[in-house]
This record gives structure tokens, C-alpha cells and sequence, in this order.
């Protein structure tokens, strides 16, 4: 019996729709948290380095604020997926939103958080094109196979 659920959310519609998936079938009875993982890019806007390209430093303010207000928008997605799971009727006390900053790489991320007691993962499958996907990769893909042991949902 699942009792714990992470739910891996973005900005995407992908990421809505497995929201709206697991509102839509599971009990409202489980803990979920909602987890997202963020680019680190502080490290990279703070760098003041002659080596990098005059045209990145020339436009190093502009790629700041636009990953600045990407951490927001992403932060909104959490919120309006613990708002959509409340609507239709899970507890606010059990849903848990977690927001983090990109340690290993966000399928891997994914799967480190998992290790902390959940018993399945829940994300939307990324909407690439199926060449780009198969050389690439899609994070659900990656996420399948470094959680062997973890019984994952990719909601299309």
C-alpha cells in the first residue's frame, strides 16, 4: 500500500497533468510532497572571471534575471499543484512542497529524495521529440533507471 508519495513538478503541462493524475485517482489519505529541482545558477551569476566570453558577461545580468524568475515560476507551479491537490480534496497538512537547488543532476536529485521513505515516485513524461529523447534522454527516463527499486509513475 503506497503511503508516501513524491511527486516530481515543474512549470510544465507534463508535470499538471500528472498532478491532476494523482488527484484524480489516489486517496486522500497520503502524505505527498511536491519536488522540484532548480538550476544552481548563483555560482555562475556571481563569476567574475576574465575568461569568460565578453558576450556572456556582456549579458551575464540578463541570464541571472531570467533564471531568477524562472526559480519563481516554478515555485508558483508548486504552489498551484498543493492548491489543486487541496481543491480536490487531500489535506493541506499532508502535502509537503519542496524546492530545491540542483545538487547531482535533477533526475538524480529526484531519486535521492525518493530514499527518504517514499514508496513511489509520480512525474509527467517530458514532451521531446522521439530522436531528441533517445539521444538525450528525458528525465523520467533517467529516473527509471536509477531508482530500480522504486516503483515510479510517468503519467502521459
Amino acid at each position: 500500500m503506497v503511503k508516501k508519495i513524491l511527486v516530481a513538478v515543474d512549470d510544465s503541462e507534463n508535470a499538471g497533468r500528472a498532478v491532476n493524475f494523482l488527484a484524480d485517482n489516489f486517496k486522500r489519505d497520503f502524505e505527498i510532497t511536491l519536488f522540484s529541482v532548480v538550476p544552481d545558477t548563483e555560482t555562475l551569476c556571481e563569476m567574475e572571471s576574465p575568461a569568460l566570453t565578453p558576450y556572456f558577461r556582456a549579458r551575464q545580468s540578463d541570464f541571472c534575471a531570467l533564471e531568477d524568475q524562472k526559480k519563481i515560476i516554478v515555485q508558483k507551479a508548486l504552489d498551484g499543484a498543493r492548491d489543486n491537490l487541496v481543491e480536490k480534496g487531500f489535506s493541506a497538512d499532508h502535502i509537503t512542497v519542496k524546492l530545491q537547488t540542483r545538487k547531482r543532476g535533477i533526475a538524480r536529485d529526484i531519486v535521492e529524495e525518493s530514499g527518504d521513505g517514499y514508496d513511489l515516485i509520480v512525474m509527467g513524461r517530458r514532451g521531446i521529440s522521439g530522436v531528441r529523447e533517445f539521444f538525450l534522454g528525458s528525465i523520467s527516463q533517467k529516473v527509471l533507471h536509477l531508482a530500480p527499486d522504486m516503483t515510479v509513475l510517468i503519467v502521459n
